[in-house]
């Protein structure tokens, strides 16, 4: 099932034509989106996400988004959608038509099924391969063009690595610096359990700050666990309790073997750090 809904809450048939094909968007990979979980009818962490899309925009140099309008869409999707309990939300922003002189944007919500894949990677897990993303932890700093820590719409490279990770007999991917730092993952920020501290890298190293990190982080704190936003490498992650990978909608995803090796069996753990992110809704 699919829902489509526009900024001024009107729906429209998700079946018919909407965009057209000399969208930016669609030619340059020139915009932003977001993907939401929404969970027997609420959002999760709509605000951060509102909050990260408009800071995605302002990356590329695009017209601040309507948030208020982009809420009001995420919720008429919300209203309309009859399928499974939980959605996918996409909330997409690109830089419009080509040449068009009045600089419009184009803006729609959209509701998905949540994939069969995504709910068997939240309970078995996933295997992933470390690649290197081919710049250092500097980088996000000293060459903002870049658009490291941007969501956009350009996500080839992320589906490449994916392609790869499955070439090498794996399911997913945890990319890292030329200094073999950890990044995150092509969809998904990287945490690492250790001691009872959870750890994950900072966003100056021009990764994207995690909403579904950031809220299991909080649900952790009040569970007892420490927190900590600090540089990893591969090595730590060989060394630690447990590795997860966060995502809105697959939200805490075990990972059991990394670059083939089998890690800890943090299954136990991994039932706790469900509880502490559910727990916040």
């Amino acid at each position: 099932m699919r829902v489509l809904a526009f900024l001024d809450g009107s729906l429209a048939d998700p079946e018919a034509a909407h965009l057209r094909v000399d969208d930016l968007g669609l030619l340059r990979g020139d915009g932003v989106f977001e993907t939401i979980l929404v969970a027997v009818k609420k959002p999760r962490e709509m605000r951060p996400h509102l909050d990260r899309l408009a800071r995605s925009a302002a990356m590329l140099d695009l017209p601040a988004p309507d948030l208020d309008g982009f809420a009001r869409a995420a919720q008429a999707v919300v209203d309309a959608w009859q399928g499974g309990p939980e959605i996918a939300l996409k909330l997409v922003y690109t830089r419009g038509v080509d040449g068009d002189p009045e600089g419009k944007p184009t803006a729609f919500a959209m509701g998905l099924e949540v994939d069969e894949k995504v709910l068997r990677a939240r309970t078995e897990g996933v295997s992933a391969v470390t690649m290197e993303r081919g710049f250092g932890p500097e980088l996000a700093e000293r060459a903002p063009w870049l658009l490291l820590g941007a969501k956009t719409v350009s996500y080839a490279m992320n589906m490449a690595a994916l392609r790869e990770a499955a070439r090498r007999g794996a399911q997913d991917v945890i990319f890292t610096a030329t200094d073999d730092s950890v990044l995150e993952g092509p969809t998904s920020t990287v945490v690492l359990a250790k001691e009872r501290t959870l750890y994950t890298p900072p966003s100056t190293v021009g990764i994207l700050p995690g909403t579904t990190q950031y809220a299991l982080f909080r649900g952790a704190e009040k569970a007892g666990w420490s927190v900590k936003v600090e540089p990893l490498s591969v090595e730590d992650l060989l060394r630690g309790d447990g590795v997860f990978l966060t995502s809105s909608v697959r939200k805490v995803t075990r990972v059991h073997t990394l670059n083939g090796t089998e890690l800890p069996d943090s299954t136990a753990l991994h039932e706790e750090l469900v509880a502490a992110y559910e727990s916040e809704y």
